[in-house]
């Protein structure tokens, strides 16, 4: 796993990335363009166990061409990291030691609160705001961290 700053230099500067929400059963995916202008919702996966997830998340990665990983880190708003930070922690980790593409950590407060009125302002019904939820919080994830790319 590396900072966001050797990510940017590690990237190229037509690659696809791949935002991840993850979470304890559910992980959201979505995925930019190659310009890393725009991030879309993608999917979310039910994880069963990290081997069937880090194969899944290979046969993504080939698919769409993804040259970096983006995980969301829930950071405490108060700047302090708690249990779900040291968990999301741990799961890029795991990511960069079983995926040969950079892996790196974006600061995710409010995406999930984000996405939810995202999709409050579209007017989304609440049962397919749920069930997109992970995936549009990837999406906000994802975006925020594209933005810094191309600052």
């Amino acid at each position: 796993m590396i900072d966001i700053e050797d990510f940017k230099k590690s990237i190229g500067k037509k690659s696809r990335l791949l935002g991840v929400d993850p979470g304890k059963n559910r992980v959201g995916l979505a995925i930019s363009d190659e310009d890393k202008l725009v991030s879309t919702p993608f999917k979310t996966i039910i994880k069963k166990n990290n081997s069937n997830f880090v194969n899944e998340i290979k046969e993504i990665i080939n698919e769409n061409n993804i040259k970096g990983i983006i995980v969301g880190n829930p950071i405490n708003m108060d700047g302090s990291r708690g249990p779900s930070s040291q968990s999301a922690n741990d799961f890029a980790k795991f990511l960069s030691n079983n995926i040969s593409i950079p892996v790196t950590m974006w600061d995710e407060r409010l995406s999930t609160e984000g996405a939810f009125n995202l999709s409050s302002n579209l007017d989304v019904n609440v049962s397919k705001k749920v069930k997109k939820l992970d995936q549009n919080a990837a999406s906000f994830i994802l975006q925020g961290a594209i933005d810094y790319i191309r600052r």
